[in-house]
């Protein structure tokens, strides 16, 4: 039995992209309407170009590919978790378990929780194929539940580790930093966080002013670091992902 952690990029996308593209060249092509043939052509070169992002993002994503961008993302962010004898750590937004497992694995002497609300976007992505990674993987120090992370059903001060990956900026509608504090809220004196997402200042606004309040509130080492410097991708790869706004967010409380 083997890990099956999806990818976020995901062959329907593919799939249905070049199917929009294909219909609407096709349709292009028959049309005796001039204005509205190249309008539908644009639409197919677009979805094409679309198509064509796809599956360059798909196969640098794969867990199985040659470029295995999210392992390294995965590994690397949790490589800054360290749970103390006992202790509990938090992984929000947990998708097919991957950050979850990695810090687990990472901590054999606590363990982790990971939630998630799994929507329908996300379809592929639920708490069975989480328990099955955990399975495949040979991980038992480690649940699954389900959790929204606008409002953790958890006490202040529950965790001695919180940590996510690429999971904020798909909460529309919502202050980013306000939902730092919310994951924060739930770390204990002492613990450790390790947030990585697309943290530009039009999602997440001033963030080096976020870093300076939460030092003056008694948070330790608190750092924003650039993942696509060459930490986890080069700038270059990082831009054609669409993911320069990458940055790690790390300290202690």
């Amino acid at each position: 039995m083997k890990a099956d952690y999806k990818n976020w990029v995901p062959n329907g996308m593919i799939y249905g992209f070049g199917a929009a593209a294909t219909g609407l060249a096709a349709v292009a092509c028959v049309i005796k309407n001039r204005p509205l043939s190249t309008l539908l052509g644009a639409g197919a070169l677009g979805c094409g170009a679309w198509t064509a992002w796809c599956v360059y993002a798909n196969g640098q994503f794969s867990y199985d590919g040659k470029r295995q961008l999210s392992r390294q993302i995965v590994e690397g962010t949790a490589e800054y978790i360290t749970l103390p004898e006992g202790g509990v750590g938090l992984d929000v937004g947990c998708g097919s378990g991957a950050l979850t497992l990695a810090c687990a694995k990472r901590n054999p002497q606590g363990t982790m929780i990971g939630i998630d609300r799994w929507g329908a976007e996300y379809a592929s992505f639920n708490k069975d194929l989480c328990e099955k990674n955990a399975e495949a993987e040979g991980i038992s120090n480690v649940s699954f539940q389900k959790g929204d992370a606008c409002k953790l059903d958890f006490p202040d001060e529950t965790f001695d580790a919180v940590t996510s990956n690429y999971v904020y900026h798909n909460i529309t509608g919502k202050n980013k930093q306000a939902l730092l504090r919310e994951t924060l809220r739930v770390l204990k004196k002492g613990g450790t966080f390790a947030i990585h997402d697309l943290m530009e200042p039009a999602r997440y606004g001033d963030m080096e002013k976020f870093v300076i309040e939460l030092k003056t509130e008694g948070y330790e080492d608190v750092q924003l670091i650039k993942t696509t410097n060459g930490m986890f991708m080069k700038p270059g790869e990082s831009k054609l992902m669409m993911l320069s706004g990458s940055t790690l967010l790390f300290g202690r409380k």
